[in-house]
């Protein structure tokens, strides 16, 4: 039983941002990013993602530029991409700093080390090299030219209206 009838902490409708509405209704697919360049392992979770393949593939990462993670991925730094499955939200909140994990978050999974970085197994694969970053709005915009990408058939977990949802 509740005392209210709404979400007594969500903005009201007059304050809400239109483009955090849209954005909000696009799903979006759920990735961990790591690397463990430096002196320790870091990892993020990542819905903002944008793959373009060409002669030379890559994607487009936004990350919060604060984030251990965002201070991480300068120019040259390698990294390792997990796509998550349904099942794996509580990982996805760990990697977001929104849920506890005792002992650390690579706890927290079945993690592989490969020459990129962690990896989860038994989950679609992506590992390259950062080229370039800039600024982009609040976020910080990481490109990444691909250079291994391994696919795991079976539906993922993506992001919509605030909440984890399964994709077949």
């Amino acid at each position: 039983m509740s005392i209210h009838s709404e979400h007594p902490f969500a903005t009201p409708p007059e304050r809400k941002v239109p483009l955090r509405r849209l954005r909000g209704r696009v799903p979006s697919p759920v990735f961990v990013v790591c690397t463990n360049e430096g002196s320790q392992f870091v990892g993020l979770t990542v819905s903002s993602v944008l793959f373009s393949e060409g002669e030379s593939n890559s994607v487009v990462l936004l990350i919060d530029p604060e984030s251990a993670l965002g201070e991480q991925l300068l120019e040259g730094t390698r990294l390792a991409m997990s796509q998550l499955v349904p099942g794996d939200q509580h990982l996805a909140e760990v990697f977001a700093g929104l849920a506890p994990a005792p002992g650390g978050t690579f706890t927290v999974g079945d993690w592989q080390q490969t020459e990129y970085g962690p990896r989860l197994t038994q989950r679609t694969y992506c590992a390259g090299t950062v080229v370039s970053r800039r600024e982009l709005g609040w976020s910080e915009e990481i490109m990444v030219k691909l250079e291994l990408v391994e696919v795991v058939d079976g539906p993922i977990l993506a992001h919509f209206r605030g909440r984890y949802i399964s994709l077949d």
